[in-house]
């Protein structure tokens, strides 16, 4: 893929985070095209919340893509790391990520949908094949949204969040955050696609 110039100044647009470690990218490590600060979460703004039921309430149980997607959004501020995290939490990764404790891309996705119950593996191709399908406008709290890799595997992975934003580990020298993807200029001409685990 051939770096704009506004993607080079912003994004290691040649090596989106994945789950493998592939050998560093001389790309300047900066901060994300389209990513907004890290936000920390609040009880109110967290699926579980939202939709939790109570005691002579009518309201319904969250669904497994908002359990997944509260517990991402849990993560928000935290360090990626390449090959870090597990269905526990963040952990050390490997290669340059072995000093680092934090998320992959992966590793962010494969732990909050195990707070839903699904087990996922920690490498974004095989997410690509953990489920079902969604066209775009069908997505929903939760589903596992791909990016980059041309016809091969993608290279990215996010959970979206509604309204085109996703929950996300970026890159080396990053933190999990919230982006925008739907009409990005960056992530846009990288989409691959959404997958609803099962």
């Amino acid at each position: 893929m051939t770096a704009t110039p506004e993607s080079a100044a912003n994004a290691d647009s040649t090596n989106l985070p994945g789950s493998r470690p592939t050998p560093e990218s001389s790309t300047p490590e900066s901060s994300t095209p389209e990513s907004s600060t890290p936000e920390s979460s609040t009880p109110e703004s967290t699926a579980t919340q939202e939709s939790a039921t109570t005691p002579g309430s009518t309201a319904s149980r969250p669904t497994k893509g908002e359990v997944a997607a509260a517990a991402a959004l849990r993560q928000l501020g935290v360090r990626f790391s390449w090959g870090g995290g597990s269905s526990t939490g963040p952990t050390k990764g490997v290669g340059r990520g072995a000093a680092t404790t934090g998320f992959d891309c992966s590793g962010l996705t494969l732990y909050a949908w195990s707070k839903a119950g699904i087990r996922l593996g920690h490498y974004t191709g095989t997410q690509f094949r953990q489920g079902h399908k969604i066209p775009l406008d069908d997505l929903r709290k939760g589903d596992l949204v791909f990016f980059g890799g041309g016809t091969g595997d993608p290279t990215h992975v996010g959970l979206y969040l509604g309204e085109g934003v996703m929950v996300h580990a970026p890159k080396t020298g990053d933190v999990v955050r919230r982006t925008r993807f739907v009409g990005s200029p960056y992530y846009g001409p990288l989409y691959r696609g959404a997958i609803r685990p099962a």
